[in-house]
């Protein structure tokens, strides 16, 4: 686990096989395995997942961040505007449950697991006495609505997780790099 030092950190591998069309060669950043303290061996994860990790202080004042940081891989596997805001919520939401049994002082990890049409979160915090959220709440069922498939777990060293899985709404919708509908919730 992390040291609880009040810093925010953020690792990931970059294994992106297709630039960015709104990346020119001026602006994009190249960086060599080893190069980098903490970076994965891109050999040894499946080469269609990328992994992201933000570790924070479990608390609230924190959440902001970590809500602003689910934004950007959501976007990359191309949500629409209206899955990324529910994600964002839904981040919160589990965030929130789990901050409730956080041991003061330690952190909150949040790891996002890209594939190729849908985006894996799991969030944990280690607990005095952990428990896996009740799923026949209101909140729980918020979680659902808003992330597609929701789970929890307790782990090695007294880890809660919540696992939310959430697809591209209309992956094949016949226009590339279209999701899905762009229009408001009502429309």
């Amino acid at each position: 686990s992390w040291p609880a030092s009040g810093r925010l950190l953020a690792l990931g591998g970059d294994r992106i096989t297709a630039r960015r069309s709104d990346v020119t060669e001026d602006t994009a950043a190249t960086t060599a395995y080893g190069s980098v303290p903490g970076q994965r061996d891109p050999a040894a994860a499946p080469a269609d997942r990328d992994h992201v990790t933000v570790c924070m202080p479990a608390e609230g004042a924190y959440l902001s961040v970590l809500r602003t940081a689910t934004a950007g891989p959501a976007a990359r596997l191309d949500f629409t505007l209206d899955e990324i805001e529910d994600l964002r919520i839904a981040v919160d939401e589990a965030c929130a449950m789990l901050l409730a049994q956080a041991i003061p002082g330690t952190n909150l990890e949040c790891a996002f697991d890209l594939g190729a049409e849908e985006m894996t979160i799991t969030v944990s915090v280690t607990a005095a006495e952990p428990r896996t959220p009740a799923r026949d709440t209101f909140a729980w069922t918020v979680l659902s609505a808003l992330a597609g498939t929701v789970d929890s777990r307790l782990g090695a060293d007294d880890q809660v997780s919540i696992v939310l899985r959430k697809r591209r709404e209309n992956v094949n919708s016949g226009t590339p790099g279209v999701a899905g509908h762009h229009g408001t919730r009502s429309g």
